[in-house]
């Protein structure tokens, strides 16, 4: 008997080339796209291209724009103040931003969206330097920005923005050449004195007279003028590096601000009894230096265990002495002693008190505590003690709801990037001030921290790793995705 023949339909050659050509056309690019919509994204969809290289490339090529060769410094206005807005411009063209620079020097870059009428979101930090800085101190906010609003519009995404998103790259936040800080971000929120433009740096060269020699004209009246109507603006986001070292501690690359802290400075003068170190009796000396120095151990433990020595009342309560736990930092910076001789005992200490903390109260107790106690040190050292205010600035809250929504951003970033869940994103209070604390008076504000390698800021060691930037700008692009 013959073998029986398996069964089979034979195929004729033209439909198989047929079903191929239309598995490879039609069917594969769609199953490729709905793979790719959900969180596990492929490779092209983190962006890495743009929210790393090329961000990481930029941030070096920012960091190489100073006004001296040894070491980065871009101050207010100056040659290379110019050149790095100028660079800046470009980039946020690049993303397809229309772009301009304001009467104070700032660099802005706007899409409209979907909406032009609606209210704008606004996201910035500050393209000016300290002497001798690092390269990622406020130049990645606006990288980070650029490069996330670069990616929408590489995907045909900017122009479904439901509301207007605005980058600006502020002029001054770190106060350096005339001693004034925040000069771009006050201006916009409307709260930076007229009187500013007649304020002069060492040269003798005014606010005003630096931005005439960049051929920018402004006078006390479109100095106001520069201020934005709060009614169009739906808020303000800040990307920064956090200059400490609770990120890299936890080991997270992002995390969330709740507020800035107050700050209020002290100059305290201690005057004694100046005399010869060897005749004068240990028992019969006014020595202002062992006056000064009970006072500043005190303040410090004062300041480490705030419970111990603030007493309870109606202004102070519980929270804010708990919160005070939490914030509290207090710091002499400066010290000098008059005639500042090895064997003279000091006829005069000066010292500064920097007190920072998240709650105004609090931080009002523990100076009228810390003086109180000065006073009395000194009556019983029997020295002179005077304490002066030099400076004081409330604390800014966060706001609640887009503190929520940057903190969720964040956390979809961190997902993206690990493919897997991440530990929960942490949240910090800022000792520091940045533009988030002008821009407050004109909007609801929230802040993202970067982590930064050792906390090291303000110094050419300034270090945040590649990846770290591309969280930074992923956490961007994540949060402008809520407004598609």
């Amino acid at each position: 008997m013959a073998s029986r023949p398996n069964s089979y339909v034979a195929v004729p050659d033209v439909f198989l080339s047929f079903l191929s050509f239309f598995l490879l056309i039609i069917i594969l690019p769609h199953a490729l796209a709905s793979t790719n919509n959900g969180l596990s994204e492929g490779t092209n969809l983190l962006h890495s291209e743009i929210l790393k290289d090329e961000a990481v490339a930029r941030l070096i090529d920012l960091g190489k724009v100073s006004d001296t060769e040894e070491y980065l410094e871009r101050t207010f206005q100056s040659p290379a103040s110019v050149r790095a807005g100028n660079l800046i411009r470009l980039w946020m063209e690049d993303a397809g931003l229309l772009t301009w620079v304001d009467q104070m020097g700032n660099v802005h870059g706007r899409h409209e969206g979907l909406n032009p009428s609606e209210k704008a979101l606004l996201i910035g930090s500050h393209l000016d330097t300290v002497i001798d800085a690092g390269k990622f101190d406020g130049a990645l906010g606006i990288i980070s920005a650029v490069s996330a609003l670069k990616v929408l519009k590489n995907r045909g995404m900017l122009g479904k923005l439901r509301r207007p998103v605005e980058v600006i790259a502020f002029s001054d936040e770190e106060g350096v050449r005339f001693q004034s800080t925040f000069l771009g971000s006050a201006a916009i929120a409307g709260v930076l004195p007229v009187s500013t433009l007649h304020v002069h740096d060492k040269s003798g060269v005014t606010v005003q007279g630096a931005l005439r020699k960049n051929s920018i004209e402004i006078t006390e009246q479109n100095l106001t003028q520069l201020k934005y109507d709060p009614d169009s603006v739906f808020g303000y986001i800040e990307v920064h590096i956090e200059q400490g070292p609770v990120l890299e501690t936890v080991g997270l690359p992002l995390g969330l601000v709740k507020g800035i802290a107050g700050q209020t400075r002290l100059r305290v003068t201690v005057k004694g009894s100046q005399g010869h170190a060897g005749t004068v009796p240990m028992k019969m000396r006014q020595d202002p230096m062992a006056a000064a120095a009970e006072m500043i151990v005190f303040m410090e433990s004062l300041c480490k265990q705030p419970q111990d020595y603030l007493s309870y009342d109606s202004q102070c309560t519980t929270s804010a002495v708990q919160s005070l736990a939490g914030s509290l930092v207090c710091t002499v910076g400066e010290i000098s002693t008059w005639p500042s001789a090895s064997n003279v005992i000091p006829g005069q200490v000066t010292f500064t008190v920097d007190v920072r903390a998240m709650d105004d109260l609090g931080r009002e107790a523990i100076i009228y505590e810390m003086s109180n106690r000065m006073y009395h040190i000194c009556d019983k050292r029997s020295v002179l003690c005077v304490i002066e205010r030099k400076h004081d600035a409330n604390g800014v809250a966060c706001d609640p709801e887009l503190s929520s929504k940057l903190k969720s951003a964040a956390y979809t970033a961190l997902k993206r990037l690990s493919d897997e869940n991440p530990d929960e994103v942490p949240v910090l209070m800022s000792g520091a001030g940045h533009d988030a604390m002008a821009m407050s008076h004109l909007t609801k504000v929230a802040m993202l921290f970067v982590r930064c390698r050792g906390g090291v800021s303000h110094s050419p060691a300034e270090h945040v790793s590649d990846d770290d930037v591309w969280a930074s700008g992923m956490a961007v692009l994540s949060f402008l995705e809520t407004l598609l």
